[in-house]
């Protein structure tokens, strides 16, 4: 999990806007992620395994497009791979105010 302090001399929500720009690469990952999933669903079909059980047990060999075909499926199972891993980082965010940072100080 990460933290995020964000504090600001204006007062124009600062965090919210860092809130936002994140929320909407979420958004773009949910996006990506869905379309790599969808490039993923007809090599698993054809050969009845998930692409995490393909990356583990089969080899070029085991595929009729051969090494084409190994090559396209693993590519895109890594970038669906690294587009969960930056969704995961990004969804496990806490926002906080800096001020706790900081406890023995008064408020203004």
């Amino acid at each position: 999990m990460t933290t995020i302090y964000v504090e600001s001399g204006e007062q124009v929500g600062v965090q919210q806007l860092v809130k936002s720009a994140i929320d909407g690469e979420i958004a773009r990952l949910d996006l990506a992620l869905a379309a790599a999933r969808k490039r993923l669903a007809p090599f698993e079909a054809k050969y009845g395994v998930t692409s995490e059980q393909f990356i583990h047990t089969m080899a070029a060999e085991d595929l009729e497009g051969n090494d084409d075909e190994y090559i396209q499926w693993a590519g895109e199972y890594r970038l669906w791979q690294r587009l969960k891993q930056k969704l995961d980082h990004l969804c496990g965010i806490e926002y906080r105010d800096p001020k706790l940072l900081r406890p023995n100080q008064s408020s203004h």
